[in-house]
């Protein structure tokens, strides 16, 4: 049974609680009375008495009225539902669905599956192969138990391949592969458009090399498992980055900020594997060929694409798949994009490049919105995942763009003196460009909703002032053009006092700015300017651009990616270039440009900064004070000067030029956007304090995932094959 306060409270004899609630009166200062009386006047204002706010009410109300006995029954219900929480848990303990997860092990050598390597704050559970222990023994041996394996190790996707099959050999005759034929048929496009990928069926020569090293493949033992690193990420119903529109035709790109991107393929892992996975089971790009040929299948409300004309999707039978690729001139200008729909009256839409194009022979889109799937390594910048768990609680106040307010500015000032949620609950653009004024003692949080990924196109700098112990609070945007600045004095002359200014999930995109409804083109430059003085700045799980502030501020920064765009510019500075910049406090990141820090604390950190010719930095690399702080486990450029760098890479000078960080791409926007190579040196991708990977995306937990799946693969393999295991993104 269940007991709370107001249940241990009834079971008292009536005439205890008369007694309490005539004490509990007479004890009530005149300062809790005015609050008593304010929050009845707040309750009775309540429209739904049933509502969140309105039990929160209630609840206030109740604590100030307890009297003594009431007030000591709850400490003591405090303390049972504890004990029962703690009970509860330990009966939940017993299952592997229910377990917490430093019991998973122990439930796993009840079954025999050892060498399990738990991670407490890793984004992925060995769970799933506890569970399923018994179900690989059974089919143990088989490509498909290897597959589900793969799957429940890592937490991606997985495809398994037996090469075996691929191989080109003389046939027996009483075993006949017609589909097996030594030659390739180049009128066979699906053949043509997976060659040299896990769903290749052409037939190969003989690789006697081994598969494990992963230098062979075709041959009669090996077993290829393949990986997929990069995950697929929803847009919802998401403005489309409007081109121009020409004589011809309109033109728009998928991706918000207008870069050229790929769409992504929506892909489910299944819960049981009874079917090796094939190119629609997998998160990877699109191809133009494979939606030309199956559109229906990949085209519509729960499919992977679907595109709206003034609030209205567009059928799939005004779809044409068409190859919207630069169209250069003789000097190599882009002069525009082939095939664009000049004589026909159907949408152009290029998965590949993410481009689309309405033909000018219907009247032109008052509004185009696109719903897909971008590609990326982890929960970074904002999405539509879960965030709710980075929300701030205890704000009574929510503002609801546009529900309750118009623009986020009306819904800022309407926020009441202690602050309170402005939320955004689409994933529109918001041209406009907000000023935040903490009052004393406010908390005031700016979020997209759980679910919606806004875009924030900023015209000029956007200003948060406060005071004395105010904090800010940034969730889930997506900012586009102008800066965060943080001034010394607010506007009517007085000290900025902004306690902290908070930023979680958010992309403050770095680089050259797209000109966005009516707001001019921007270049590349600084995203965040703090010289308010005593404030710190927290960055979580965040994309921004370089980063400058007072040597009188606190900056702290985790999981997160500083591009400043080139090695040679500056990352963290001072307001200034030849200034020091606040104390950097940097774990589990990456910053691409140059560093000068007044103190530093880093690890598990890549610093990849460099020198132009003339450069008037010493280093790309700098702490003023040596004596303080600490490096640790952290990639530093050559000629680094940082505080007592332990365990840092490259170990040695001779080294600097072999031990290097090499990125699947450098470009914003791009799926593999600071994601670690498969040809970067293992003293980087295993170089963290813990063995995982330094660098933002340290959290994934990459080489344990990996190391998880050899120690349980030759348990399940049959005699005499060898597996090799490939990421495929």
């Amino acid at each position: 049974m269940s007991f709370n306060t107001e249940k241990l409270y009834e079971l008292l004899p009536a005439f205890y609680r008369l007694r309490d609630i005539e004490l509990g009166t007479t004890i009530v200062t005149p300062s809790t009375r005015s609050k008593l009386l304010q929050l009845q006047q707040d309750l009775d204002a309540v429209a739904d008495p049933e509502s969140d706010q309105a039990l929160r009410l209630r609840d206030s109300i109740d604590r100030l009225n307890r009297g003594p006995l009431k007030a000591l029954l709850s400490v003591i219900a405090e303390q049972m539902a504890v004990l029962e929480e703690n009970l509860d848990q330990l009966y939940d303990d017993q299952f592997i669905e229910t377990c917490a997860e430093w019991v998973v092990p122990y439930i796993g050598d009840l079954v025999g599956a050892r060498g399990l390597h738990p991670i407490d704050d890793a984004p992925f559970s060995q769970r799933a192969e506890v569970a399923n222990t018994i179900g690989y023994r059974r089919r143990k041996g088989t490509a498909s138990v290897i597959q589900q394996l793969a799957q429940d190790a890592t937490g991606w996707n997985a495809s398994v391949v037996e090469f075996f099959l691929l191989l080109a050999t003389t046939q027996y005759m009483k075993h006949l592969r017609p589909g097996n034929l030594s030659f390739a048929d180049l009128r066979n496009e699906e053949a043509l458009t997976w060659s040299n990928t896990p769903f290749d069926t052409l037939a190969h020569t003989a690789d006697v090399r081994r598969i494990a090293r992963k230098r062979g493949k075709y041959n009669i033992p090996n077993i290829g498992i393949f990986l997929w690193r990069i995950r697929h990420f929803s847009s919802t119903q998401a403005p489309a980055f409007k081109v121009d529109d020409t004589l011809s035709c309109y033109r728009y790109r998928f991706n918000p900020l207008g870069k050229d991107s790929p769409l992504y393929q929506k892909a489910e892992k299944e819960q049981e594997v009874t079917k090796l996975a094939g190119p629609a089971d997998v998160p990877m790009p699109l191809r133009r060929s494979v939606l030309k040929k199956d559109l229906a299948s990949y085209y519509g409300p729960v499919g992977s694409l679907e595109i709206y004309r003034d609030g209205v999707a567009v059928p799939v039978e005004e779809i044409s798949i068409c190859d919207l690729s630069d169209l250069k001139d003789s000097w190599g200008n882009i002069t525009g994009w082939n095939h664009l729909p000049l004589v026909t009256n159907k949408v152009s839409v290029d998965p590949v490049l993410g481009r689309l194009a309405f033909p000018s022979i219907l009247p032109a889109p008052g509004q185009v919105d696109v719903s897909y799937y971008y590609g990326f390594s982890a929960e970074m910048g904002g999405g539509e995942y879960e965030r709710t768990a980075s929300f701030t609680v205890g704000l009574k106040t929510l503002i609801q763009v546009p529900k309750d307010a118009a623009t986020i500015q009306d819904a800022l000032d309407a926020l009441p003196a202690e602050g309170g949620v402005v939320e955004i609950q689409n994933n529109d653009y918001y041209v406009e460009t907000p000023v935040i004024q903490a009052a004393e003692g406010a908390t005031i949080e700016l979020r997209a909703a759980d679910q919606c990924r806004p875009v924030l196109v900023l015209g000029g700098p956007m200003v948060i002032t406060g005071g004395a112990n105010a904090k800010v609070s940034l969730n889930g945007l997506l900012v586009s053009g102008g800066y965060l600045h943080l001034p010394a004095l607010e506007p009517g002359g007085g000290s900025n006092q902004l306690y902290s200014l908070t930023l979680q999930h958010c992309t403050l995109a770095p680089g050259d700015s797209p000109a966005i409804g009516g707001v001019a083109a921007q270049p590349a430059m600084t995203r965040i300017i703090a010289e308010s003085p005593d404030t710190t700045l927290f960055i979580d799980q965040c994309i921004i651009g370089g980063l400058r502030a007072a040597d009188n501020t606190i900056v702290q920064i985790g999981n997160s990616i500083v591009d400043a765009g080139l090695e040679t510019a500056t990352a963290y500075s001072g307001l200034t270039d030849d200034s020091p910049a606040a104390p950097l406090t940097v774990s589990n990141s990456t910053i691409i440009g140059k560093v000068y820090t007044r103190i530093l604390n880093a690890s598990n950190t890549i610093f990849m900064g460099g020198l132009e010719g003339e450069d008037p930095w010493p280093s790309p690399l700098m702490a003023e004070r040596l004596q303080e702080g600490c490096t640790r486990f952290c990639y530093l450029p050559p000629g680094a000067r940082v505080p007592r760098p332990y365990h840092c890479q490259p170990e040695k000078a001779a080294d600097a030029g072999k031990v290097k960080p090499v990125f699947t791409s450098r470009q914003y926007g791009d799926a593999g956007y600071c994601q670690l190579s498969t040809a970067c040196p293992c003293a980087i991708t295993q170089g963290a304090d813990d063995g995982s990977e330094i660098g933002c995306f340290h959290q994934l937990y990459q080489p344990q995932r990996l190391a998880n799946l050899r120690t349980r693969l030759d348990e399940y393999l049959r005699f005499g094959l060898e597996a090799g295991i490939f990421l495929a993104s």
